[in-house]
């Protein structure tokens, strides 16, 4: 009976360490984006042949009317859990430095840094 309530005890621990290994803590360089453009806001910025947007009025357009805030960092698109995190509208559509817990595609977003460079 012991060896087993220590078995259990053991297969709960273990358990608990896959939950906390997969709400990693990362720090990716990438840009603030949309969940329309993704990788790239080409599409939508060639259909307006009157006013050439740039890819900050791309992104802040396409969350007005209803899309989400992704991350996107070396070609993958990663969904932001926390949409009201504050520097999401300063930094959308620029480079950034960006923390947070990853779990599968899914960030939770804890600090964005400018990198310097605009795109």
């Amino acid at each position: 009976m012991r060896i087993m309530f220590i078995g259990w005890v053991a297969i709960g621990f273990v358990a608990g360490l896959s939950a906390v290994a997969s709400a990693a803590g990362v720090t990716l360089l990438g840009t603030i984006s949309d969940s329309t453009c993704g990788v790239s806001h080409t599409k939508i910025i060639d259909q307006d042949k009157h006013k050439k947007m740039t890819e900050r009025e791309c992104t802040l357009a396409c969350v007005k009317y209803g899309r989400k805030f992704v991350f996107v960092a070396d070609g993958k698109v990663y969904d932001i859990a926390n949409q009201s995190f504050e520097t999401l509208v300063e930094n959308a559509g620029e480079s950034v430095r960006l923390t947070g817990n990853l779990s599968g595609t899914t960030i939770t977003v804890s600090t964005i840094g400018a990198t310097g460079r605009t795109r």
